[in-house]
This record gives C-alpha cells, structure tokens and sequence, in this order.
C-alpha cells in the first residue's frame, strides 16, 4: 500500500516514484532483526532498557524543538535528520513509557507501595506529563493522546481504585478538550466533525474524499494499485489516510480483512497480559496492546468519520520508519512474553518437530527442551 500510494504522489511531483517505498522497504530490513532480537529477548532485558530509552526519549524530544536540527513540516516539528532518514522521538517516546511505566508499578507493587495513590501517581504522572508536554511542543495531539492511553491501561491493569481511575479518566478527557481549544485548526477540526459536509474543497476535503475512496470500493475494490483518489485527491494518502485507499483498491473485504487482523493482535496481546504471572509483563503487554490497537481504532475512525481527524498513523501500514521498527520492537517484546506464558514450553515441546515448533526454530524462537 505504501508503493501504491507514495508513487502516485512522487510521480506528480516530479520525485522518482519508488523513494518512499525503498525507504519504507529499508525499515522492514531493519525492523526484522530487531523484532526477532526483542523476540528472542528476556523480561529483565527490557526492564534494564526503560531509563535508558526514556532519557533518549526526552532528548530526541528536546532537539525537535532546536531551530535547524528539528525538521518542520506542516508547520510541526516533530522529526530529527539522521543520515537519510527523519526519525521521530515521538514514537520511541510510546515504547519507552510503556516499558518505564510498566517497570516503575511493577517495582511499586513488589514493595507493597500501590495501597496509597500518591504512591500510585508519583512520579508516573509527572513522567507523563512531561513527555505529553514535549510532544505538544511539537504539535502532536495525536501522539499525545496515545500516550495518555498507555498511561490510563497501566493504571488499569495495575488495579486503581474506580473513583481514582475515573477521576484521571475525567482530568485526560479535559485536558484533552483545552489542548483543541487553544489551537484554531484543532477547534476547526472538531466543528468541522460536528458538519461533515461542510467546506468540502477546505477543511472538510481529507474527510470527504476519504470517504469517498473507501464507498467508491464496493466490495472486493478496483484493484491494487488502480485507486483514483490518491492522484492527489486524499491528502495524507500515504500516511494518516492509507486505510482509505485500503477500502478503494481492496473493498469492504481488503477493509475487513485488516480491521480483523488488529483484533486478532488485541486478542493475543491481551491474552498475553492475563495469562503471564510477572506483573511488569502484563503491564507492559497491557500498555503496548492499548497502544497499537487503539492507535489502529483512532486511525481507521478517523478515515470513516466516526473520530475527529488526529493525524496518527495506522500502525504497520501507513508510511514511517519510525512508527514501523517501534511498532516491531513492540510485538518482538509480545513474542518474548509469550513464551513465558504457563504451559506455553510443554506445548510447543508437544507437538514435535512439526508445525508451528518447526517454524519457531527456524526463527530460533522455539524455547529448548527440559
């Protein structure tokens, strides 16, 4: 899809049509690796990663805003140039406070501190806070309310107490709503939702036209790589927007079969995170679950008109190198945990040296004999 999209709108601009599909080709070569590394991997590996991906975090953060090494575009400043690629910190920022989130309750809880919420709170929200912080100074809602996402999952999964997790539940949503208020494009956007066939050459045209390439599919699509509307009639078509040229070249079908692929992902993530005894495991499956899948949800919403426009990218598909290892990274750390589900090495050491057991070895996954 990628390739689909990116050609057309390289062609029209005079680049070669197959930079952005080589780009996004290079991040599969390298999410691979790490995927089968992170896979390969122990818990207490990940635990050790926490402080030190969450200062990196806030550093790449921090230099988004420095005129001349952050890169703008759309007026934002989200990304850092690293050789000839454009990385943004945001979406290591996602991983990190999954992993930090998940170590620092999982240490709480060990040490029978969670009784009390300022235990509870402290210094999780802060930490949360200052990352939200350095995202919105660079202009990114939708990253923060993902954020804000993983935040609410672990307080979840960790067992807040109702009228505490409600509270920060009702603070998220009002902090939330003044973060569209103050900023005019962010206002227009949700006025523009309140009147979807409003300003259709304007603010409403990605909306529309989104939805007029995924109801132009019909069933089964015309076709890959035949989608009309990307000829830059969608904005974004390559990125927030991929999922409507997904609904016009494969159909209801393309469009089901992917909406069915993220619920088999939230299925087995959270599988993960009720079956697995260690704490920090099930927080970090938790919090890395709620972030893929409802970053999928809020994407594909927002393309069939049922959210406000966000600008997140559907994970694994739109275009991005940085969303796409992260979001590797992520399942390679579900793999790894669910190996250590009870009775998950009897299982595969019970079916032999055939099927699933033969593939996992091959991977080198496939835990050893006792």
């Amino acid at each position: 899809m990628v390739l689909s999209t990116s050609s057309a709108s390289a062609i029209v601009s005079g680049e070669p049509p197959y930079r952005d599909f080589q780009k996004q080709l290079l991040g599969v070569a390298l999410g691979l690796p790490i995927m089968w590394f992170a896979a390969r991997s122990s818990p207490r590996l990940f635990r050790a990663a926490a402080y030190p991906l969450l200062v990196i975090s806030v550093l790449g953060l921090l230099l988004t805003l420095i005129p001349g090494v952050g890169v703008v575009s759309g007026g934002a400043s989200r990304w850092i140039q690293l050789g000839p690629l454009q990385l943004q910190p945001s979406e290591l920022a996602k991983f990190a406070f999954v992993l930090w989130g998940a170590d620092l309750l999982a240490r709480k809880e060990k040490l029978g501190q969670l009784t009390e919420w300022r235990h509870l709170m402290m210094p999780l929200m802060p930490g949360a806070g200052l990352i939200c912080l350095l995202v919105m100074l660079g202009d990114d809602l939708g990253t923060t309310f993902v954020l804000l996402t993983i935040f609410l999952a672990l307080l979840w999964v960790i067992g807040t107490p109702g009228r505490l997790f409600a509270g920060m539940l009702g603070l998220m949503g009002l902090i939330m709503l003044m973060l569209i208020i103050v900023a005019p494009y962010r206002l227009e956007r949700l006025t523009s939702f309140m009147n979807p066939q409003a300003n259709p050459v304007g603010t409403n045209m990605q909306s529309i036209q989104g939805k007029y390439a995924v109801g132009s599919g019909g069933w089964f699509g015309v076709g890959l790589g035949a989608s009309r509307q990307k000829w830059g009639w969608v904005p974004n078509a390559t990125t927030d927007y991929i999922f409507a040229i997904i609904g016009e070249e494969l159909g209801l079908v393309g469009t089901l079969c992917v909406s069915a692929l993220y619920g088999g992902l939230a299925y087995a993530g959270l599988r993960i995170a009720r079956r697995v005894e260690d704490t920090f495991m099930q927080l970090a499956a938790a919090g890395a679950t709620a972030w893929i899948v409802v970053q999928a949800v809020v994407n594909i919403g927002a393309v069939i008109g049922v959210f406000p426009i966000t600008g997140v990218p559907l994970p694994l598909v739109s275009e991005g190198v940085s969303s796409l290892l992260v979001t590797m990274a992520a399942l390679g750390m579900l793999m790894s945990f669910a190996k250590r589900e009870p009775g998950a090495r009897e299982a595969l050491a019970a079916q032999g040296e055939s099927g699933p057991r033969r593939v996992l070895s091959w991977l080198g996954l496939a835990p050893r004999r006792v």
